[in-house]
């Protein structure tokens, strides 16, 4: 088995999920008392949400490659960021390490290409809805990718940070979420990917009729795989 790098804290609450499913995954396919080998990094969230909303996306990549690197030393042997919007610096990162480093949209992209979709609707931080970093790579895959109108964005993004990101769960916000969802599929999305991994936390497959793809339990899903494979 391999050992896991999981660079966390993006925030913990999505980070433990991400260990949770890590755990699950190894201890279904090998039975007994297996469970995952891994290595957790966790940053603190607080320095890296304010360089964010500044836009000194340079320094959050300093941070980040610090630490894969201090992942790598410790003996992981690849590395999975366990945030979606985070993955913008993904090419900073894997320059500054020699371990491969598992993209969650190309796992995302994998999967969606395996079902046979071809268009998509996104919801995640504003980072990841309106810049390129993300979009392109499913389109690179042959999906077409749809977000949401500028007001839904704002709902979202705030929902994700003020709310999601503390560990607070409101009903009202999962409501309009689920009308966020609906409205893509209107606009021609055959299915919504849950493009931030604490979004899993408000919505799940059972709330709605419409196919969601939760990119936390596909990215965990292909490091198990990864992990396990010979």
């Amino acid at each position: 088995m391999k050992t896991i790098g999981l660079l966390g804290g993006m925030s913990w609450e999505s980070t433990q999920t991400y260990y949770r499913l890590l755990n699950e995954g190894v201890k279904r396919r090998l039975g007994g008392l297996h469970s995952a080998k891994l290595i957790l990094y966790s940053v603190d969230f607080a320095e890296i949400e304010e360089l964010q909303h500044q836009g000194n996306w340079a320094e959050t990549g300093n941070i980040l490659s610090r630490a894969a690197r201090a992942l790598e030393q410790a003996g992981a042997e690849f590395l999975v960021i366990g945030t979606n919007t985070m993955h913008k610096v993904a090419p900073e990162i894997e320059q500054t390490i020699g371990i491969p480093l598992l993209h969650i949209a190309d796992a995302t992209a994998g999967v969606l290409k395996q079902d046979g979709l071809s268009s998509v609707g996104l919801l995640g931080t504003r980072f990841t809805m309106e810049q390129d970093f993300y979009r392109e790579r499913l389109e690179q895959a042959g999906i077409q990718v749809i977000v949401p109108e500028e007001p839904e964005r704002e709902v979202i993004h705030r929902v994700i940070y003020e709310e999601l990101c503390q560990g607070e769960i409101n009903q009202a916000s999962k409501q309009a979420y689920l009308e966020i969802v609906t409205s893509l599929i209107e606009r021609g999305a055959q299915a919504v990917v849950l493009g931030c991994t604490e979004i899993g936390l408000l919505i799940r497959q059972e709330d709605t009729p419409v196919a969601v793809y939760d990119t936390t339990e596909i990215h965990a899903a292909q490091a198990v795989e990864k992990a396990l494979a010979t």
